[in-house]
């Protein structure tokens, strides 16, 4: 079910209400019942690998918590077996298949379609929506149990509400089992002034993906599909349009799955802390699906330093491949991906050596915070290019498109205002994000006299029914 569709709309009024209406003993019952449709409204057979993830990881974290500490660790690998094979079966096999024939015909050994994989056609099977997130979510419980920081879960229906608590199960963000799971447990009363909060905060995610992001992504959509003929200012305009079309789309779902959450009296991580302003890659992803990047570092990154050793170059190019590799079975993520790491690798490298190099030139520190940010920003824009291309050379292709001869004709569209439009929107929506921050949307409300609010309510309708982009877009990170 999309956040973005009528269904939802009916269906998030209706689980608010009796939510509250029924006892604290039966409300997981009813939340855990809501959350598989929600799921299943859209997948009711792949329903059966949430239930999987969830029996396994349950079974695992009693076990850990239960045998002898010698042994716990087979029940730790047991739990990421099972997910990461889910993972490979349901996303990337067909990929390493492919991948590996590839490889193979480069070489001169020639595959004939006799000797290939036709029964299992993973390509043709649908990919499991929020299949990386709540994998990823079931794992983080098994590894804080085996680490000692939290007690196995002996409610099944409570850790099954965990796995699939609907307004962050589908794309985050990924919450930790001991942070998420007390807040599914304890007893929570009607709290008009945070009912309040969270439907604000679920209203500017619905503004951010039906006018703002939805829109960029008619332009975005309509240069990719003919690179060769929008080449020079409007292919530069198009990476543009698509930093912004991506980050207000994510934050979108994040804001509307906060916003949700908020309104049962459940607060979810903050996902991003205004990423488009960071002045340097660092800065950036620590601001960037805070989520994502926190549950690699304290259970990927970190292992990797202490227990395997491994020194700080391969640990960040092994990361950014698999966070890279997570977001898609496709090379061009993985490029994007190891992008970002060699961007990292060398802004950490020549961090002492710029420094004495603006040292001397005596520049002040905000033309350094400004120059910081434009170099990120470009570096981040021809990255996304992998990001958003079909294939790798699709985007080679893309970014040569760029240094083509410039064509000035940037309307592709035909239709000025709707040009206009999507750049105005993009500076209101940054200086928004820029006062109030990601997580304090709601102050943009609190506080004002009954009629300014009411005005500001009405507007908000008008906005959305006037410019509102109505096509029920996915979420761009559905996919992944």
């Amino acid at each position: 079910m999309l956040f973005n569709s009528f269904e939802f709309l009916l269906f998030f009024p209706i689980v608010l209400l009796m939510y509250y209406l029924l006892p604290h003993k039966l409300r997981w019952l009813f939340l855990l019942a809501s959350s598989y449709y929600f799921y299943a409204a859209s997948e009711p057979y792949l329903i059966i690998l949430l239930l999987i993830s969830t029996l396994v990881d349950y079974y695992c974290g009693l076990k850990i918590g239960n045998v002898d500490p010698r042994r716990k660790r087979y029940y730790l690998w047991l739990s990421i077996v099972v997910n990461v094979g889910i993972l490979v079966a349901f996303k990337y096999l067909f990929f390493f298949i492919d991948s590996t024939n590839s490889i193979l015909e480069y070489f001169g050994v020639e595959i004939s379609s006799s000797e290939q994989v036709q029964s299992y056609r993973i390509d043709q099977i649908l990919l499991p929506v929020g299949i990386s997130f709540y994998t990823f979510q079931t794992m983080s419980y098994t590894i804080e149990v085996y680490r000692g920081n939290m007690r196995p879960e002996k409610h099944l229906g409570r850790f099954a509400l965990f796995v699939a608590f609907f307004p962050q199960l589908v794309a985050g963000p990924i919450e930790k089992a001991t942070r998420l799971l007390p807040q599914l447990k304890k007893t929570i009363s009607p709290d008009i002034s945070q009912i309040k909060r969270g439907m604000i905060i679920m209203a500017w995610g619905f503004f951010l993906k039906i006018v703002v992001a939805d829109r960029l992504g008619i332009y975005v959509d309509a240069v990719y599909a003919d690179p060769d003929g929008h080449q020079g200012l409007p292919t530069l305009l198009a990476a543009f349009f698509f930093v912004f079309q991506i980050y207000f789309d994510f934050a979108a779902y994040t804001y509307i799955a906060i916003g949700a959450a908020k309104t049962m009296g459940i607060s979810l991580i903050n996902n991003f802390n205004r990423p488009l302003f960071s002045i340097n890659i660092t800065q950036f992803w620590q601001r960037w699906h805070i989520s994502l990047t926190q549950w690699i570092r304290d259970y990927l990154y970190s292992p990797l330093r202490r227990k395997a050793h491994l020194n700080r170059l391969v640990s960040v190019l092994l990361v950014f491949f698999i966070m890279g590799l997570w977001h898609g079975a496709n090379w061009t993520f993985v490029v994007w991906g190891l992008l970002n790491a060699l961007f990292l690798i060398i802004e950490v490298a020549t961090n002492k050596w710029r420094k004495n190099i603006f040292d001397r030139l005596h520049i002040p520190s905000k033309l350094r915070s400004i120059m910081g940010w434009a170099i990120s920003f470009t570096l981040m824009m021809l990255s996304l290019i992998f990001f958003r291309s079909a294939s790798i050379q699709e985007a080679i292709h893309f970014i040569g498109n760029l240094f083509v001869v410039p064509n000035l004709h940037i309307n592709v569209l035909n239709n000025y205002l709707e040009l206009f439009l999507s750049i105005l929107l993009i500076v209101g929506v940054q200086w928004v994000h820029f006062v109030k921050g990601n997580n304090r949307i709601y102050e943009l409300v609190e506080g004002r006299p009954i009629w300014a609010r009411w005005s500001m309510y009405l507007a908000y309708i008008a906005i959305i029914v006037m410019l509102g982009i109505n096509r029920q877009e996915s979420f761009i990170y559905f996919q992944f």
